[in-house]
Formats: C-alpha cells, sequence, structure tokens
C-alpha cells in the first residue's frame, strides 16, 4: 500500500469529514432568544395565576388549603409540569422561528436545540425573578403594621400554624396585654411538635401557664386546650411537609422537562423557518387559500 504525498506547490486537500460537536461554532441570536425567554416567561406567568385563581394551588397561607385532599395537590403538581411544557414550548418554536437560517441542514437542528435550550435557561431566570420579587411584596403586606421601632418576633413557620395560635389564645374577655411575643414563642414551642422527640413536657407545661395567663382559663381548661392545638399543629406541619415535598419534584420534573421541550419546541420551529415542514394553520391564516 502506497501513500501519495503532495508537492511542494500543491494545497491541501479540505477534510471532508463532518466536524464533531466541540468543534462546530454556535454563535447565538440573542435577540429570538430573549424574545423567546419573555414569551415563555409571560406564558407561565398566566398560566399560574390562572391555578391560583380556580384554587389549584400546591400550598397557601389561608387555613383552608389544609383541607385540600392528596389528589388535588398532585393534580397541582401535574399542572406545574404541563404548564412548565407549554411555556418552555412556546418560548423555543419562536426562537426557532425567527432565528436566521444561516446553517446547512445538518447543523440546523443543533444550533436551534442550543437556542432552545439558551430560551429555557432565561426563561427560568426571569420566572425566578418574578417569583421572588413576587414573595417580598407579598411578606410586606402581610406583615404586621407595628412601627419599625421594635423588631418582629413573628418565626418563620409562623403562618403553617396561625390559625392554631388563634384557637390557643381565643377567649371571651382578653385581658389588656401585648400578645405578641406570647404568640410568637407559643408558635416556636408547637414547631416542636414534629420533631423526632416532639414537645417536651417542661415546654407543655410552660405553654399551659402562658394560654391560662393569656386566655383567663383554668388550668384544666388550658392543659385540654393546649393538648388539642399540640394534635392540630403537628398534622398542619406534617400536611406542609408532604407538600414541599410534591413542590420540589413537580419543580425539578418541571425544569428537566421544559428544558427538553423548549429543544424539541426550537428544532420543529426551525423546520417550518426552513421551509421542510408546512406552518402550523394559526402561522398561516393570512395568506389566501388556493382553489383548486
Amino acid at each position: 500500500m502506497t501513500s501519495v504525498y503532495p508537492g511542494p506547490g500543491a494545497r491541501p486537500t479540505p477534510d471532508e469529514r463532518p466536524a464533531s460537536l466541540v468543534e462546530r461554532p454556535v454563535n447565538p441570536e440573542w435577540g429570538p432568544i430573549v424574545a423567546g425567554a419573555i414569551a415563555a416567561a409571560a406564558l407561565a406567568l398566566v398560566l399560574h395565576a390562572f391555578a391560583l385563581a380556580i384554587g389549584m394551588s400546591v400550598s397557601s397561607a389561608a387555613p383552608t388549603w389544609r383541607d385540600a385532599s392528596f389528589a388535588l395537590i398532585l393534580l397541582s403538581g401535574l399542572y406545574v409540569v404541563l404548564a412548565a411544557l407549554a411555556s418552555y414550548g412556546f418560548g423555543g418554536y419562536l426562537a426557532g422561528l425567527m432565528r436566521v437560517g444561516r446553517s446547512s441542514r445538518e447543523d440546523a437542528d443543533l444550533r436551534d436545540g442550543l437556542h432552545g435550550l439558551l430560551v429555557w435557561a432565561l426563561a427560568t431566570l426571569l420566572t425566578a425573578l418574578i417569583g421572588l420579587a413576587t414573595a417580598q411584596s407579598l411578606t410586606r403586606l402581610g406583615a404586621p403594621s407595628g412601627g419599625q421601632a421594635e423588631p418582629s418576633t413573628s418565626v418563620g413557620g409562623e403562618n403553617l400554624i396561625a390559625f392554631d395560635l388563634d384557637r390557643l389564645f381565643r377567649a371571651e374577655r382578653r385581658p389588656n396585654a401585648d400578645l405578641e411575643y406570647p404568640r410568637a414563642e407559643a408558635a416556636r414551642i408547637l414547631l416542636t411538635t414534629s420533631s423526632h422527640r416532639g414537645m417536651q413536657p417542661e415546654d407543655r407545661a410552660y405553654l399551659v401557664r402562658l394560654t391560662a395567663t393569656a386566655t383567663g382559663l383554668a388550668q384544666p381548661d388550658a392543659e385540654r386546650r393546649v393538648d388539642e392545638v399540640a394534635a392540630r399543629a403537628k398534622e398542619n406541619i406534617s400536611r406542609a411537609r408532604r407538600s414541599a415535598v410534591v413542590i420540589a419534584f413537580t419543580a425539578g420534573a418541571a425544569a428537566l422537562l421544559g428544558a427538553a421541550a423548549s429543544w424539541f419546541a426550537a428544532c420543529a420551529g426551525g423546520r417550518i423557518r426552513d421551509g421542510e415542514a408546512p406552518p402550523h394553520a394559526l402561522l398561516d391564516w393570512g395568506r389566501p387559500m388556493g382553489r383548486t
């Protein structure tokens, strides 16, 4: 077997092998990416607002959410996944349609898919920023209306058992006393009911004395109320933990499935852009129909 080498003045033969994924230059077009991310974030915001309006919320600060069945929680989680598929797919599809098709067919799917992934990443950041801003606004609105001279004594998990605290300190004739600190102290004690050790006897005795002092109840009535409220608080905290597990699982699944949906939707939009697939009727509504 002999090898033929080019002479000194001969030009080297170009390598006809297809370039690998690492060797292919991919220059992103940020205009379609930003437009698709904004469209995806807007659609996600509308879909989640609709879910909150019809009551498909996985968790809420209202006391009535704790009576929701586990089937409703699963349905809410499924809605989160479907909303992610719809919003990320919509953003990726728009990015694929708007991107300029300058590459060959073998690179078009790769470039469109990578643009879809960038749409997914940017839309996720936008949705997180919107959610963080909304949560901070709701926290300021739900904060007590006290002055700024004293720091707030509320506990982080107090909203989970807020209604139980109301039941604990309910009284016909309330003494003229400020219950802000006793309420926060009772919340910290009640939150220990969901721990492995549970509420300790000395904490229970102190909570009974605190309830009797704040409500004017007799000792046996205060003990009975503390036991009832502690049992309810433990159940509500357990339900909140199960809801948090559903939220975390559905958020992770929605993020991963949304990335795949954005990739394939961008590739589908690119095929329509290049004329390899017929456009949808909604995209072709302005053209006159040909007569046969």
